[in-house]
């Protein structure tokens, strides 16, 4: 592993607003910043109360400007809700005022239900132009020739570091044919995790951006001084799987003690399948988990997020989660 990020949704928790929220991503940005964190990204979701990054780009400008050297990106942008234009004018505009810092994950699926989805295109084309799209935004964002017609101003020449994001093999397939970097979204859906792996190292094709497979994985982090306490925390994120499969999405709920008396043991099973690729517990449990992790995948990078109600709480788990990365780090060169 030769480094490692965190992945924020900046998540709404019980009792706080959106802006409350988005504020305390700032906050934990810096914290990242300087912990060694070398990429902090966030995600596209819509209409989703507990999660305020809708608007993923404008809120990674706001992150980048509230830095000083970490990377700030997409983890992802749902390519199909957008125009590929429309985001190689967005990164590059990003890129221009962040030089060297800005990084754009593409991803396949709409970040939301179906009928949100239609409010955020419009019209719903049955054929799938993403692998076209996601061409489309590399040609923007590299250097175009001279009887270009269209061009992404700012953007054109920036070059940003763009990655494929997936939780099937579609993406990793896509990846490996263009010669992208991937990352797979082992953090809430690692079912194909070591399928999609192998398919992308094995299928790698070297590029202009890249002359060898480069391949992060996402885990969940749930540190604290007490296994009593990471498990709570832990519960959060298990009681907001549960409430989304059960129809009923909200806030981050705040943590309990006994997370099976609240949810139901089908949902609590289905919950705990989805976090399967995480680490809970102290800082010695989070380095062995960890890096059982490391050994079994053989990423080059580890991206952990932290969905955990108490901010200082999911401070304090991040810096677990960095000292025992610092200590699992294989330096090589960066990407």
């Amino acid at each position: 592993m030769q480094h490692y990020s965190i992945l924020d949704l900046a998540p709404v928790p019980e009792g706080l607003t959106q802006g409350e929220a988005l504020a305390q991503t700032v906050d934990l940005a810096r914290h990242a910043e300087t912990l060694g964190f070398h990429r902090f990204w966030l995600a596209e979701h819509h209409n989703m109360p507990g999660i305020a990054s809708a608007a993923t780009a404008v809120v990674i400008g706001h992150v980048a400007g509230a830095t000083s050297r970490i990377r700030v990106g997409a983890g992802g942008i749902m390519l199909p809700n957008h125009a590929p234009l429309v985001i190689a004018e967005q990164f590059g505009t990003l890129a221009t005022l962040y030089p060297d810092r800005i990084d754009l994950g593409l991803g396949r699926a709409p970040g939301t239900d179906m009928a949100t989805a239609r409010a955020l295109r419009r019209n719903m084309d049955a054929g799938d132009a993403f692998p076209q799209d996601v061409v489309e935004v590399l040609n923007y964002l590299g250097d175009a020739p001279l009887d270009a017609q269209i061009r992404a101003m700012p953007g054109e020449g920036t070059h940003v570091p763009v990655w494929i994001l997936g939780s099937s093999l579609f993406g990793a397939q896509l990846a490996a044919y263009l010669g992208l970097p991937y990352a797979f979204a082992s953090h809430f859906a690692p079912a194909a995790l070591e399928d999609a792996i192998v398919t992308y190292r094995q299928n790698f094709r070297a590029s202009a951006f890249l002359d060898r497979p480069y391949f992060m994985l996402a885990a969940g982090v749930f540190g604290a001084d007490t296994r009593d306490e990471a498990r709570a925390i832990r519960s959060s994120q298990q009681q907001a799987f549960a409430n989304l499969r059960m129809g009923r999405p909200g806030k981050l709920p705040r943590p309990v003690a006994n997370v099976e008396d609240v949810v139901p043991a089908p949902f609590l099973a289905s919950a705990n399948e989805a976090l399967a690729i995480s680490a809970t517990g102290t800082p010695e449990d989070v380095r062995h988990q960890l890096g059982a992790l490391i050994d079994r995948y053989r990423p080059d990078e580890v991206m952990v997020t932290a969905m955990i109600h108490d901010h200082e709480a999911r401070k304090r788990s991040i810096s677990i989660a960095a000292e025992a990365l610092e200590a699992l780090r294989e330096p090589v060169g960066a990407v």
